[in-house]
């Protein structure tokens, strides 16, 4: 199982005209990101997409990158 707590993550917030909140990205898995009304949420929500990502690379045969370490 891969330790997604091991890849970095990045959170910024979202402009209130954008609809507020933060998001939450990982530069080692692009298109990766994860969305919430409080960066904590936004990091819960992000690190499911991550397994999510983290799944879909390896049902297509694909080897997940290992994470940078931050």
């Amino acid at each position: 199982m891969t330790d997604v707590a091991a890849y970095p993550h990045e959170l910024k917030p979202i402009a209130a005209e954008d609809g507020g909140g933060f998001v939450a990205s990982f530069p080692d898995i692009p298109g990766c990101l994860g969305v919430g009304d409080t960066p904590e949420a936004a990091l819960a929500d992000g690190r499911q997409a991550l397994f999510a990502c983290i799944d879909a690379l390896k049902a297509s045969d694909r080897t997940p990158p290992e994470p940078s370490g931050g």
